[in-house]
């Protein structure tokens, strides 16, 4: 990396930029600045709420053909204490080869290699097939995704074969994740005084039993077709204040996992079963509401799927050992599978700290995770010879 581009990443971690706290305009700017000053072709996603939400570069080839994405966010996880860090959360600093700083692993430092991806194939435009977008996106780290969601809403955006997205983690590829399904639930009862002689069941109680009805449930275990279980769990209750007061109200949160073998549609049903249950068992004045606030479905590529094979086959033949993952947590993939679009996640550089304090990533693998990436791409857009000079890693 050359002392320029380092001076710039530095300036792009500096940038406070963290999600629902900090306005992204800084670091969108800088970003755009840095497109700016190398002539590539770039513009600005909005949303009609947040304003902006992401920059978009494409780079078309000179023949028709298949389009693909890499996709990074410039916005980062909250800082949390940050008495706890020892050193400044936005340093953006080098430090023994480490990048330091919220962002430079998650996801910072994958959008500056992909911005040079960018750079470098706009160079050879003309001889490659189809085109390249990356997405560097913000409004991620609230899990609202305004800027993934302004990118597959535009009209005039190029639909991709496949994205590439730069979560870091140099030893695995995620190529599939549980997708999710989310609901509101909400349990009635009578209000009343604690101390009261009249025995009154408290929507505490009513939302106690629906919570073990959902503890209780039996969800189909991991199978041939996905490696890992559905699963269902209770994240936040809230309801009731002081000693006296039996509340008249008690809100939930329910999360479910979902596989192949367990679906938005079992999961509402679990749950819409579950309230009718507690209804049935314990009659209250108003039946149990269920409001569903996200389906997400689950998504797995077969090393053979594009762009997880190219991506593992550049790593090969660069001498690296990538093992590909299913990953329990759901991500921007599952996103993307909704709208019928392929996507890995992760393979980047090493790190620590990722969501933490002293967030830091190590850059000695870096010329090797640009080297992939860039090979991979000259595999998907079908490059010709002329197309593919030696990676000047960076520079």
């Amino acid at each position: 990396m050359s002392s320029r581009s380092c001076g710039w990443l530095r300036i792009w971690c500096g940038c406070p930029a963290a999600g629902g706290l900090d306005s992204y305009e800084p670091v969108l700017d800088c970003a755009e600045s840095w497109l700016e000053e190398r002539g590539l072709p770039y513009r600005r996603l909005y949303d009609s709420d947040k304003g902006s939400v992401g920059l978009l570069v494409e780079v078309a080839g000179g023949r028709p053909g298949p389009w693909w994405a890499l996709d990074a966010c410039l916005d980062t996880a909250p800082y949390g204490d940050e008495d706890a860090w020892s050193f400044v959360p936005t340093a953006g600093d080098v430090v023994d080869g480490w990048l330091r700083g919220r962002g430079a692993a998650d996801s910072k430092l994958a959008a500056a290699t992909f911005v040079h991806l960018a750079e470098d194939l706009h160079r050879n435009a003309d001889r490659l097939t189809g085109g390249v977008s990356v997405l560097l996106d913000v409004d991620e780290h609230t899990g609202a995704f305004g800027g993934a969601r302004a990118y597959l809403a535009d009209a005039d955006t190029q639909r991709p074969g496949g994205v590439m997205i730069g979560y870091p983690g140099y030893d695995e590829v995620v190529v599939g994740g549980r997708g999710l399904w989310r609901a509101t639930v909400t349990v009635h009862a009578p209000a009343g005084h604690s101390g009261s002689s009249r025995h009154v069941t408290g929507a505490i109680s009513r939302a106690a039993r629906l919570v073990a009805f959902l503890d209780q449930a039996q969800l189909p275990a991991a199978d041939g077709r996905f490696p890992l279980p559905a699963k269902v769990t209770v994240t936040a209750i809230s309801g009731g204040s002081g000693f006296s007061v039996t509340p008249d109200r008690v809100d939930l949160n329910v999360d479910v996992r979902l596989t192949p073998a367990f679906d938005g549609d079992a999961a509402a049903a679990l749950v819409h079963e579950a309230a009718r249950r507690v209804d049935a068992e314990m009659p209250g004045p108003a039946s149990t509401a269920v409001a569903e606030v996200a389906c997400w479905p689950p998504f797995r590529l077969a090393p053979t799927d594009e762009p997880a094979a190219s991506l593992l086959r550049a790593a090969g033949r660069l001498g690296v050992e990538v093992a590909t993952k299913t990953a329990g947590p759901s991500n921007i993939g599952n996103l993307l599978a909704s709208h019928g679009v392929p996507a890995t996640a992760g393979f980047g550089v090493p790190y620590e700290g990722l969501h933490g304090i002293d967030e830091r990533a190590r850059l000695a693998e870096l010329p090797l995770v640009y080297a992939t990436y860039h090979r991979a791409l000259l595999d998907l857009l079908k490059a010709d010879a002329s197309a593919r000079p030696e990676v000047s890693v960076l520079d």
